[in-house]
C-alpha cells in the first residue's frame, strides 16, 4: 500500500472509525476491549485493556501526539503513544489515509475474486465441516418439521441467526428436502447496500458470479445463466436497476444461510444466481416512478427467463419486523409486539395470495414503520409472479430481552 501508516507527533491523530463498535468482555476477571466492524475491515483477533478507553477518547480528530501526552499522568513517552497509534492504523481502527487505502484495496479484492468466502461460520454454526453437519442433522431429526412436497416454485425463509431461528428454518426447509432444481435463483435483503450509495443508489438489483465457499461444501454460480441475464440488459442496466458490481455482497448473510441447508439436503449438484436487492422505499413515494419502472423490468426478466423453467427453484431470503431500542424505537420492543404481529400477519397473508401490490400499499401506510427487511426481495418476486400462490409455514418472533429489541420472521412455499 502507498499510504503508510500515521506517523507524526504533532499532526492530529486520525479519529477511531466512528462504524466500529467498541465492546467490553470480561475473561478471567479481567476486562478486554473488542472491536466489532460490520464491514470487515478491520482485524478483529485481538483485545485492549479496558483503561484504554480513556484514551481513545482523545483520539477525535484534533488532538496530536504531544497534545495527548499532556494528559497523561503515566510515565509514557510520545514515541509510546506513537507506537499505539500506529498499532490501531494497521488494525484498520483509525479513520486515516492508510485506512481508507486499506477499504478500496479490500473492496477491489473481492470484486475482482471468482469466489465469496463465508463470513457467518464459527457465529451462528460450527465452522468445523463435522461438527455442522452433526448440528444440522439433530436439528432436522429433532425439530418438528413440515411435510416434504414433492414441486414447489420458491421458498421465502428468514435469514435470522440459527441460534434463535432453527425451528423455523426446520419447518421451512424440511418442506423442500425432495426437490432436485438444478438452479437455485436467490432474491435476498442486502443490508449492506445502502452504505454504498455511489454504487448502488440506482442499481437495488445486485447480481454476484462468484461460487459460494462454505463450511459444507463450494456452491457453483451459474455463470451460463449470469451471462444470459447480463446480454438481455447489455447498456440498458440502469433500466433493470442491475449492476454486477458486487461488494454489496462481501459481507453479507442472506444468501449464506439459506446455502448452507441447501447444501445439507441436497444430494444433487445445482448452481446459484445469487442476488442481493437494496432498499425500494421510493415506491411508497411513487409507485409507478424510476424505480417502480427498474422493479417491473427486473421481475419481467426474471420471469421470463426461469418461469416455465422447472430446473430453477426461487430462495427469497428475508426477515419481518425490527422493533425495539435498538432498532431506533423508544418503546420496548415488547411494548410493540401486538401492533407487529398483527402488521406481519397482513404482510404474510398478502405474500402468500402473491399479491404485491397489497404488500406495497400496506408497506407504505406509513413507510416501513417495522423495518420489514423482508419487504424488498418478496415483493420483487412476487411482480415476477404475481399470480403463484403460496402456504404460510413458520412464523415467530425472538424477543431480545437484554437489548429491549425484537425481531419477526416467517416463512412462505409457493407452489
Amino acid at each position: 500500500m502507498r499510504n503508510k501508516l500515521f506517523n507524526s507527533f504533532t499532526d492530529p491523530i486520525p479519529p477511531l472509525r466512528y462504524d466500529v463498535q467498541i465492546i467490553p468482555v470480561k475473561q478471567n476477571g479481567e476486562t478486554f476491549l473488542y472491536f466489532q466492524d460490520q464491514l470487515g475491515y478491520a482485524h478483529s483477533d485481538f483485545a485492549v485493556p479496558y483503561s484504554a478507553q480513556s484514551l481513545f477518547s482523545l483520539f477525535d480528530g484534533s488532538r496530536s501526539v504531544e497534545d495527548i501526552l499532556e494528559f497523561s499522568d503515566e510515565q509514557i513517552t510520545k514515541e509510546q503513544i506513537l507506537e499505539y497509534v500506529q498499532f490501531l492504523d494497521e488494525k484498520a481502527l483509525l479513520h486515516s489515509p492508510y485506512f481508507k487505502e486499506h477499504a478500496q484495496q479490500t473492496e477491489a479484492e473481492y470484486e475482482q475474486s471468482d469466489v465469496h468466502s463465508s463470513n457467518t461460520y464459527g457465529i451462528s454454526y460450527p465452522e468445523d465441516p463435522e461438527e455442522l453437519e452433526h448440528f444440522l442433522n439433530e436439528a432436522f431429526e429433532k425439530l418438528p418439521s413440515t411435510e416434504a412436497v414433492e414441486s414447489a416454485k420458491a421458498l421465502y425463509a428468514p435469514h435470522i441467526d440459527y441460534r434463535v431461528g432453527l425451528n423455523s428454518y426446520v419447518k421451512a426447509f424440511s418442506a423442500i428436502k425432495n426437490l432436485t432444481p438444478k438452479r437455485v435463483v436467490i432474491l435476498a435483503t442486502s443490508h449492506y447496500s445502502g452504505l454504498y450509495p455511489e454504487l448502488y443508489e440506482e442499481h437495488p438489483f445486485v447480481i454476484s458470479n462468484k461460487d459460494f465457499e462454505l463450511v459444507n461444501g463450494t456452491v457453483e454460480a451459474d455463470r451460463e445463466a449470469i451471462q444470459e441475464i447480463a446480454d438481455q440488459v447489455r447498456d440498458d442496466e440502469l433500466d433493470y436497476g442491475i449492476t454486477f458490481k458486487d461488494r454489496a455482497h462481501r459481507i453479507e448473510h442472506s444468501i449464506e444461510l439459506h446455502l448452507l441447508l441447501l447444501n445439507h439436503l441436497w444430494d444433487h449438484e445445482f448452481k446459484i444466481v445469487p442476488i442481493v436487492v437494496g432498499s425500494l422505499e421510493e415506491l411508497f413515494y411513487k409507485a409507478d416512478g424510476f424505480q417502480g419502472q427498474q422493479v417491473e423490468q427486473f421481475s419481467q426478466l426474471m420471469n421470463k427467463l426461469f418461469g416455465k423453467d422447472e430446473d430453477t427453484f426461487f430462495c427469497i431470503s428475508g426477515d419481518l419486523a425490527h422493533v425495539g431500542k435498538k432498532f431506533g424505537d423508544e418503546q420496548p420492543a415488547k411494548e410493540l409486539f401486538e401492533d407487529i404481529r398483527a402488521f406481519d400477519e397482513d404482510f404474510l397473508d398478502f405474500g402468500a395470495e402473491g399479491n404485491p401490490d397489497k404488500i406495497l400499499e400496506l408497506m407504505s401506510q406509513e413507510y416501513d414503520p417495522y423495518r420489514i427487511c423482508g419487504y424488498p426481495p418478496l415483493f420483487s418476486f412476487l411482480k415476477a409472479f404475481p399470480t403463484l400462490q403460496g402456504e404460510i409455514l413458520t412464523y415467530d418472533i425472538w424477543d431480545e430481552e437484554e437489548r429491549e429489541s425484537g425481531v419477526s420472521f416467517g416463512s412462505i412455499l409457493y407452489f
